[in-house]
Order: C-alpha cells, then structure tokens, then sequence
C-alpha cells in the first residue's frame, strides 16, 4: 500500500528538496543577493526570516512533487518533468511577483522579470534533476 508518508515518497521529496536547496542557494548567495540589494534594498530585512523560507521550501517542493514529479513518472518522461517543471516555477513565481507589481509601489519590473525566468529555470531544474536521481533509487 502507497500511502503519502509512505517511505519512498518521503524519500523522493527530500531528494527534490535537497535539488532545490543547493540550486537556489547557488542562485541567491552568489547572483541574486546583488541584485536584489540593488533593486529591493529599501525592502529587504536585515535578517532572513528562516521560518517563513522553510515553510515555503516545503510547501514548494510538496507542490512540485504533486504536480509535476509525480506525473512526470506517471508519464515515464523526464520532458514531462522539465517542461511542466518550468511551467509549474512560471506560475507559482508569477503569483508572487506580479502580485507585487500589482500592489507594491515601485516595485522594478525588470525583479520581476528575473524572477519568472529564475522562477522557471530553477523548477525545472529541480523536477529534471530529481526524477533522473529517483529514477536511479526506484526498485
């Protein structure tokens, strides 16, 4: 019986998440934090708030499983996997910033151009590259 805490999906979200964590770890220490001080410094905090950024690593990562991983393997296709993936990174990054480009006063277009790319790129990524790493652990 495959219940959702079963161990191999409990196994297959980490490996997505540890994906996910070292990707955009490489993207907002050595790339974006530039950026970002650059365009959004008048916002940013001066410390992260590390709880809200686990709590929407988890229900990211749960949300790429459910709707792009778990299909690409119903599918047996790792194209099913990036290009959902990049679709999925699209509108979940899309909700964020054109929300903020809706409602927050000068908020810079061109962070919201970044982040539907990044948005895209790194979701994708992450579906591709962890459906290839647990196609490997699959019995």
């Amino acid at each position: 019986m495959n219940t959702i805490l079963s161990f191999t999906n409990i196994r297959n979200f980490f490996i997505s998440l540890v994906v996910f964590l070292i990707i955009d770890m490489v993207w907002l220490t050595l790339i974006a934090k530039s950026i970002y001080s650059k365009y959004l410094g008048y916002l940013m905090a001066p410390k992260v708030n590390f709880l809200a950024a686990f709590i929407f690593y988890i229900i990211f990562i749960i949300g790429l499983s459910v709707f792009v991983i778990h299909p690409a393997f119903v599918n047996d296709s790792w194209r099913s996997a990036l290009f959902m993936g990049m679709f999925f990174g699209l509108i979940t990054y899309a909700t964020y910033d054109l929300t903020n480009l809706a409602t927050v006063k000068d908020w810079p277009v061109f962070i919201t151009v970044i982040d539907l790319i990044w948005g895209s790129m790194v979701s994708g990524a992450t579906a591709f590259i962890s459906f290839l790493l647990i196609r490997l652990f699959r019995s």
